[in-house]
Formats: C-alpha cells, sequence, structure tokens
C-alpha cells in the first residue's frame, strides 16, 4: 500500500504533527522523515522521534547500489522501496531539491485524522 506523504518547510510543525500521529495511535514504526540533505533528515527524525528509510525498508541490493548512486538517484530508490510509484518518487524527489522535509506514514489505515 502507497504511503500518506505530507510536505514540510518548517519541522517544528512536522514535529508536532508527528506528536499528534503518536497520540492517534499510530506505531513510531510507520512513520518516516526524508529531507534531502542526510544531516537535517538524521536530526528532524531524532528530535520528532521518528523513522528514517534505513537498510531494513530497503533490503542490502538497493542500499548497496545507493553508495554509488548520485543523491537524487538515492532518495528515489528510497521512495521507490517504501511503496511509491517511480514518477511519484521522481515528484517528490523534485520537492526535496526545492527543500521540503517529508513526513510519511506507512500504515495509512492506522491513520485516523489524516495528516
Amino acid at each position: 500500500m502507497k504511503p500518506t506523504v505530507k510536505e514540510y518547510t518548517n519541522d517544528e510543525v512536522l514535529k508536532q504533527d508527528v506528536t499528534e500521529l503518536k497520540n492517534q495511535g499510530i506505531d513510531k514504526q510507520d512513520i518516516y522523515i526524508l529531507s534531502h540533505d542526510d544531516e537535517r533528515t538524521n536530526r528532524v527524525a531524532g528530535n520528532a522521534d521518528a523513522n528514517t528509510i534505513g537498510l531494513s525498508e530497503m533490503g542490502l541490493g538497493s542500499a548497496v547500489g545507493n553508495i554509488f548512486s548520485k543523491k537524487g538517484d538515492e532518495l528515489r530508490t528510497k521512495l521507490e522501496e517504501i511503496g511509491f510509484s517511480k514518477e511519484e518518487a521522481e515528484r517528490y524527489e523534485e520537492k526535496l531539491d526545492e527543500g521540503k522535509i517529508l513526513l510519511m506514514v506507512t500504515n495509512r489505515d492506522r491513520v485516523t485524522g489524516g495528516i
């Protein structure tokens, strides 16, 4: 199933939304953060107590392939690995290029209030 996604420019608003999702019963394991900058992704995910797309979501083959990929290719691969089509991954990667940060929920059935 395709993840639910919302774009942000403000890290604090994203953090508040993650807290709200958790208050609705969404498991931390279903909440992911992604930005164009790995350091920002890790910082925001850490502050919000959310996940990043890593080895367990991607599988070893994709993760190793990303070592030799350009940043845009790496981001699109991560987006495809968690359920987006190639076209959707390209569209969201463009948003990341613009400085947006993405909040994604992979278990949409459990999102009651939406994001």
